[in-house]
């Protein structure tokens, strides 16, 4: 029997428009208890999520996961830092990257993939000046008026 069609996704609108993303992967989250059941319902925020390294480890910080509300006991922490998921050449490529000055790993999109699996779409990223904040939001208005014609 098929798996149903689960249509959860968190998005970070904010991560697009404050950075521009150089490269992006998806990397599966370590997760435990109830913290599949609360993300499943759409109970989490990306909203100041971003990823750091720890002994080799990738691990993302400020993801918040509202705590399950049909738990009785053993609830978990909804800031807790969650380990992330990826092959051990993703990781040597991202430590090396986030080395350089000015570059960091920002959580794009938190989503349910095909296989019943949490999933986090980060990209590698380089915050954007002010002027390439209004260049992109010109840019944006363009192809919106273009779409209108």
């Amino acid at each position: 029997m098929p798996k149903a069609k689960n249509k959860v996704q968190i998005n970070n609108k904010r991560a697009s428009f404050d950075y521009e993303f150089l490269e992006q992967y998806d990397a599966g989250i370590a997760l435990v208890g109830t913290e599949i059941k609360s993300l499943r319902a759409g109970k989490a925020s990306l909203q100041d999520a971003f990823c750091y390294f720890v002994n080799g480890e990738l691990y993302v910080k400020g993801m918040n996961i509202a705590p399950y509300f049909w738990a009785s006991w053993g609830g978990h922490d909804p800031l807790r830092d969650r380990k992330l998921l990826l092959t051990k050449r993703e990781l040597r490529q991202l430590a090396q990257a986030v080395k350089n000055k000015g570059l960091t790993i920002v959580a794009t999109r938190c989503y349910i993939a095909d296989n019943g699996y949490a999933k986090l779409h980060i990209a590698l990223a380089r915050g954007k000046k002010e002027y390439d904040k209004r260049a992109s939001i010109r840019e944006k208005d363009l192809r919106r008026e273009l779409e209108r014609s």
